[in-house]
């Protein structure tokens, strides 16, 4: 099965131009590359790192979707994270929150441990797969053009997955905070205001 060896478009940069302009946007990272590199778009306090809990990070951002109604929540998640918990984008397509996107930052290797091939370049359509089920603005992207008239409709209502085709090529480190009771509280602040209580 053919890699990604012809994707060109830049991780980092692909990012980036997500999150320009994102207003108050609540952004769940996964474990690796995805935490990195919006943890380079510039570090948040609405930024919310799972390090460490692979396989969870949709799951975080559908129970925050569902919590918090009124705001856009992007959950910026790797191709290994996501079929890790693949089981997710059925609960989610059955929920259907209008106000979650998840990004899937593809570059078809596992990042963390080495750079093994993974499943996506090897014939695992993860649109296709979030589509069945119940996700029907589904796409791959891979091209800046195709972000490009991807990117105003992140920003509109409407469940959407989208997975972009990155290359594998490195980037610099960008490494944002990692304790996670500071990230907690710092999150819930955000999300809830400074002195308030109960769950973000």
């Amino acid at each position: 099965m053919q890699m990604n060896a012809t994707a060109t478009m830049n991780r980092r940069a692909a990012v980036a131009r997500i999150l320009d302009r994102r207003g108050d946007a609540l952004v769940v990272a996964s474990l690796g590359n995805p935490t990195y590199d919006t943890s380079a778009a510039g570090d948040d306090e609405r930024n919310f790192y799972v390090w460490g809990a692979m396989g969870g990070a949709c799951m975080v951002a559908f129970g925050l979707a569902l919590a918090q109604p009124g705001r856009q929540v992007l959950a910026f998640v790797g191709d290994g994270e996501m079929m890790m918990g693949l089981g997710s984008l059925a609960t989610i397509g059955v929920r259907a929150p209008s106000n979650l996107k998840i990004i899937v930052i593809d570059n078809e290797h596992y990042g963390e441990t080495g750079m093994q091939p993974a499943h996506s370049g090897r014939g695992v359509d993860i649109a296709g797969v979030a589509r069945a089920c119940g996700i029907a603005d589904a796409a791959t992207v891979r091209s800046e053009a195709e972000l490009s008239d991807r990117i105003p409709a992140l920003r509109e209502p409407g469940l959407q997955c989208l997975v972009l085709k990155v290359s594998s090529a490195p980037e610099p480190g960008s490494l944002p905070p990692r304790d996670g009771p500071y990230l907690r509280s710092r999150f819930r602040e955000a999300v809830l205001g400074k002195g308030k209580g109960g769950h973000a």
